[in-house]
C-alpha cells in the first residue's frame, strides 16, 4: 500500500530475503548461476519469468568511466537466490564479472578513491563490510560488528565508516519474567509493536567508527539512548543517510517519535550530526510530512532532499527541497511543478539536480537548474526510469518497461536520446514474443479523460475473441506505469491468452495532484466508477469476449476486487484478490501504521459525526457480500501486518458460506509480497489455473 517504486524495492528485497545466511549455510548449497532454461515456445511461463537476472544498485566509479552493479539469479530447486557483482564501462564496453561466490554481495560501491570495491556479505556468518580490488581479487573483511550490520558508507576522506545496526532496548516488565527463562510471551503497552512484516524488538541506529585498525569492531552510536530508527522502517535504505563532502557531518533521516505518536504520524526530519562535538541539528524542523533522502552537493554548500508537506499523508506530492548552508534558507523548487520529484542526483558541477518523476503513466528523467529554478523534461517514451546518475557528458540510468526487466542506459542530457549499456536478459528476451501494448484515453462518468493501458496477447488476432481481465492497481496511489513485476506481470498474463485492461483511475499520481488526491476518503466511490468505465468501453471492441471477463488486483486492488464482487452487476465471471482489504472496520484496528487509515478512510469507525469516515466504512466490501455471485480466489500472506491475513480469510469464508465457488491460497511465510521462488511459481500456477477454469 505504498507508491509504485515499491515494485522495484520488492525485487531487491526478494534477493536479500532469499539469500539470508540463516536459511541454509552457503557452503552446503550449490553455487547459483544464471539458469540455462530451455524454452518450449515463444511465450512467457512462470519458470521463464523466474529465470531473468534482476539488475540493481548501479554505482558510478569516481572517474565516471565504470559502472558497478549487481544481478540476482534464482534457483527454484534451492528456493533461493544469489547476487553477483559486475562492472561495465559507461560506453557499454569492458563488461566483467567481478564475483563468483555462494555468498550474495549487497550495497556494493566504489571506495572514494576508486581503488576498491566495498560491499556487504554474510560469508563470515553475519552481514559485514568487505573490500576487494576492482577485478574481485584480494577480498578482505573490513568490519566485525557483533550481530552484523544493515548498511554502511565510507567517509569521502576514507578515514571513517558509518554503518547501521540494530540496537535492542532493555526489556520492559523485567520483573514479570523473573524465573521464566522459557516464557515466549511479549508484553506491550503502546502501538507500533509490529511493522510491515516484523515484530518490533529493535531499532536501527547509525554508528561512526575509524576505518583503522581493521577490522572495525565497534563504533559510536550517534542516536545513543534514543528509541528511534534510521533509516526508516520498513523500506528506508542507505539513501536516507549520507556523508558531507568534507567527512565532518552525517545527514540522516529520522522520525523521532515512538508508540502511538509514531503510528499516527509521517513527520520524519533531516538531521545533521557533526562529528566534532557530537551536536545534532534538525534542518527540516516545522516541515510536517515525510522528509527523506538527504544528498549533499559535491562542494558541500547545499543539501537537497525529498519532502512531503502534510503529516499523516504518505502519498502527498514529493517536493524537491534545497537547503543553502550559507544563507540558512530552504527553497521548494517544485512549488509550481504538479508532479513528484524522486531519486535526486546532483550534477557534477552542482548547477543542476536530476530526478525521476511520473507523468501520464511513465517515469521520466527531469532536470532542475538551481540558479533559475527551471525544470526541464529530459526523456520521453514507453518506459520507466528508476534511477539516474550524472556522469560527465551523459546520464547513467536504470530503466524498465512492461516488456523488459531492468537494464542500464546512457542518456544524453541535452536530447534525451538513450543507448542501452547492459543486456542481462537479451538471450531469453530474444526468444520470446512480447505482447503488444497500447494506451487509450477513456471517458469517465464525470466526463474526464482517463489513461488506460491495453495489453494484448502475443500473436494477437483482431478477428478472434479473447477473455479479458480488468487490472486493479494497489497503493492506492501507485501509478499504473511501465513497471516490470515478478508477480503482477502483464506479459505473463497476456501470454496466457488474456487481454488486460489497466486503467489509471482516480487516485493515481502522474496526472496532477487533484487527480491523485480524489481517492482519499472516497473508497468505493469515483475510482470504482472509473474501473467500470474502462472495462465497459473495452467490451465494445469486437475482440473482447464480454462473457469471459475477470477482475484481479492486490492490496487496494484487492479491496477493489472485493468491492466490485458485490457491485459489478454480473460483468465478471471470476475474481482474484491478493492481500486485499475486505472488512474496513477490522482493518482500522488491525493495521500498524495508523496514519494510513486515518488519512485514507477519514478516521475511526466509532466517530459517528465524521461524515468522511462513515462514508468510507459504509463502502466496506464486507457490507455487499449478500450480492456476491461470482467465483473468487483469495490470496494472503501470514506475515502481512499492513493488511492482515484474516482479511483474506474473512472474504474466503464469506464466499464459501454463501455457496460461491472459492479458493484460498495462504502463505505462512510471505508478507505483502511473495518473495520466495517456489511460492512465486505456485502463485502463478494457482492464479492462471483459477482464471482458466472460469474464463476459458
Amino acid at each position: 500500500m505504498r507508491k509504485a517504486t515499491l515494485f522495484l524495492l520488492a525485487i531487491l528485497l526478494a534477493g536479500m530475503h532469499s539469500c539470508k545466511p540463516t536459511e541454509k549455510k552457503a557452503e552446503e548449497s550449490v553455487l547459483i548461476e544464471k539458469p540455462a532454461i530451455e524454452l518450449k515456445s515463444d511465450l512467457m511461463t512462470p519458470e521463464v519469468l523466474w529465470s531473468f537476472g534482476r539488475l540493481s544498485e548501479p554505482e558510478l566509479s569516481p572517474d565516471q568511466k565504470t559502472i558497478l552493479y549487481g544481478v540476482t539469479y534464482y534457483d527454484i530447486a534451492q528456493n533461493k537466490g544469489n547476487r553477483e557483482l559486475y562492472t561495465i564501462g559507461t560506453d557499454g564496453q569492458n563488461f566483467k564479472r567481478v564475483t563468483t561466490t555462494k555468498f550474495s554481495e549487497y550495497q556494493a560501491m566504489w571506495s572514494p578513491d576508486g581503488k576498491k570495491i566495498i560491499f556487504m556479505s554474510a560469508e563470515s556468518g553475519s552481514m559485514q563490510v568487505w573490500e576487494m580490488d576492482p577485478d574481485g581479487n584480494n577480498r578482505t573483511q573490513v568490519t566485525s560488528i557483533e550481530n552484523g550490520i544493515n548498511g554502511f558508507k565510507y567517509a569521502p576522506d576514507m578515514k571513517k565508516i558509518l554503518y547501521t545496526a540494530d540496537v535492542y532496548p532493555e526489556k520492559q516488565f523485567q520483573d514479570l519474567y523473573a524465573g521464566l527463562p522459557k516464557a515466549s510471551g511479549r508484553i506491550y503497552n503502546d502501538l507500533m509493536y509490529r511493522h510491515w512484516d516484523t515484530w518490533v524488538q529493535a531499532f536501527s541506529h547509525i554508528f561512526v567508527a575509524d576505518l583503522t585498525p581493521a577490522p572495525v569492531t565497534k563504533g559510536t552510536d550517534i542516536l545513543l539512548d534514543e528509541p528511534y530508527e534510521s533509516p526508516l522502517m520498513p523500506f528506508g535504505g542507505m539513501e536516507q543517510v549520507n556523508w558531507s563532502p568534507d567527512s565532518k557531518i552525517v545527514a540522516y533521516t529520522c522520525r523521532k517519535k515512538k508508540g502511538m505518536a509514531y503510528a499516527v504520524s509521517t513527520n520524519s526530519d533531516i538531521y545533521l550530526y557533526k562529528l566534532e562535538g557530537g551536536k545534532t541539528t534538525n534542518i527540516s524542523e516545522g516541515m510536517m510530512g515525510y522528509d527523506v533522502a538527504p544528498i549533499f552537493s559535491s562542494d558541500g554548500k547545499k543539501i537537497a532532499w525529498q519532502s512531503m508537506e502534510r503529516d499523516g499523508y504518505e502519498s502527498d506530492k514529493n517536493r524537491l527541497i534545497v537547503f543553502d548552508f550559507e544563507t540558512q534558507t530552504k527553497t521548494d523548487f517544485t512549488q509550481h511543478f504538479d508532479q513528484n520529484a524522486e531519486g535526486l542526483a546532483w550534477s557534477s558541477d552542482n548547477k543542476s539536480i536530476y530526478f525521476i518523476s511520473d507523468y501520464h503513466a511513465t517515469d521520466e528523467i527531469y532536470r532542475l537548474d538551481v540558479a533559475d529554478g527551471k525544470i526541464a523534461k529530459i526523456t520521453t517514451g514507453i518506459h520507466n526510469y528508476t534511477g539516474v546518475i550524472h556522469a560527465g557528458d551523459k546520464l547513467i540510468a536504470s530503466r524498465v518497461s512492461m516488456s523488459m526487466p531492468a537494464e542500464l542506459y546512457a542518456v544524453d542530457p541535452a536530447t534525451g536520446q538513450d543507448t542501452q549499456i547492459t543486456t542481462t536478459n537479451k538471450d531469453v528476451l530474444d526468444k520470446l514474443t512480447m505482447a503488444p501494448i497500447k494506451q487509450r484515453w477513456i471517458k469517465t462518468t464525470d466526463n474526464k479523460e482517463m489513461h488506460t493501458w491495453i495489453i494484448y496477447p502475443p500473436h494477437f488476432d483482431s478477428t478472434k475473441k479473447y477473455p479479458t481481465l480488468l487490472y486493479c492497481e494497489g497503493g492506492p496511489q501507485s501509478t499504473v506505469s511501465q513497471f516490470w513485476s515478478y508477480r503482477w506481470n502483464f506479459q505473463m498474463m497476456a501470454a496466457n491468452g488474456y487481454i488486460i485492461v489497466a486503467p489509471n483511475r482516480r487516485g493515481l499520481p502522474g496526472f496532477g495532484q487533484a487527480w491523485n488526491e480524489q481517492i482519499s476518503g472516497d473508497y468505493g466511490g469515483q475510482n470504482m466508477k472509473d474501473y467500470l468505465s474502462a472495462i465497459d468501453a473495452m467490451t465494445k471492441e469486437p475482440y473482447v469476449d464480454k462473457d469471459k471477463m475477470g477482475c484481479i488486483g492486490a492490496s487496494y486492488g484487492g479491496f477493489s476486487v472485493y468491492w466490485l464482487a458485490g457491485n459489478h452487476n454480473k460483468r465478471f465471471k471470476a475474481f482474484i484478490a491478493h492481500d486485499g482489504m475486505f472488512n474496513l472496520e477490522a482493518q482500522y484496528l488491525e493495521t500498524e501504521e495508523m496514519w494510513f487509515v486515518n488519512w485514507d478512510l477519514g478516521g475511526p469507525f466509532w466517530d459517528k459525526n465524521n461524515k468522511t469516515a462513515q462514508r468510507s466504512f459504509a463502502n466496506s466490501p464486507h457490507r455487499f457480500v449478500q450480492n456476491w455471485d461470482t467465483p473468487i480466489l483469495c490470496i494472503h500472506g501470514e506475515l502481512d501486518y499492513r493488511i492482515v491475513a484474516t482479511q483474506g480469510m474473512q472474504a474466503f469464508n464469506a464466499a464459501i458460506l454463501r455457496g460461491i465457488p472459492a479458493e484460498f491460497l495462504y502463505f505462512p511465510d510471505e508478507n505483502h509480497w511473495v518473495l520466495k521462488p517456489q511460492n512465486g511459481i505456485l502463485w502463478q500456477r494457482t492464479f492462471y489455473n483459477w482464471l482458466d477454469k472460469w474464463l476459458k
